[in-house]
């Protein structure tokens, strides 16, 4: 998705996607497993959230705005 990247901690990266493996492509950090759940899920692509922060907003560089 446009505006976020993967987390750059590697090990919490590591641990999330074995968890998304575990429930078969699903959100770790829901409690149910439904198509709205499927990661990316539904919150994500349509309001920008990632509870597990997976996937993290890319921060702009100040100086690059004001150029």
């Amino acid at each position: 998705m446009k505006g976020y990247w993967l987390n750059p901690d590697a090990d919490y990266v590591a641990g999330i996607l074995k968890g998304i493996y575990k429930r078969n492509g699903h959100c770790p950090c829901r409690v149910n497993i439904d198509d709205t759940t499927l990661c990316p899920c539904d919150e994500f692509v349509g309001k920008g959230i990632c509870k597990c922060e997976l996937f993290i907003p890319i921060e702009e560089d100040k100086d690059s705005k004001d150029a």
